[in-house]
């Protein structure tokens, strides 16, 4: 299994401002981002609309960025809330200008296994 890869994100998906939060880890930031906004992903995110990016963090290493997953999701909701405001304080949806949304034919890059 590699673990190198150029970059692997942590990032955080949310419904709204100060809505339910979703944290996660990625080596394919804007394809796994745009599952949770087309809701391929059946569970949790989806029950729960969480299709606005809004906070990420890239790591060189597989390890770390699932270390920082799991320390974030072990967190208070405040603390959450903090990390997203210093960062994103508008709440902006980080990835609102990744894809093309009015091209029929664009497709995300598939995520590596």
């Amino acid at each position: 299994m590699r673990t190198h890869r150029k970059f692997v994100a942590t990032y955080i998906m949310a419904s709204r401002r100060n809505g339910t939060l979703y944290t996660g880890v990625s080596a394919n930031l804007p394809a796994r981002v745009w599952k949770h906004r087309t809701g391929v992903f059946a569970g949790f995110s989806k029950r729960h609309g969480c299709t606005r990016l809004v906070w990420f963090q890239r790591h060189a290493w597989v390890v770390d960025a699932i270390r920082q997953e799991t320390r974030i999701k072990g967190w208070k909701r405040d603390w959450k809330l903090r990390l997203i405001e210093e960062a994103n304080p508008d709440w902006r949806d980080l990835a609102a200008e990744w894809f093309p949304e009015n091209d029929p034919d664009w497709v995300p890059p598939e995520e590596p296994d």
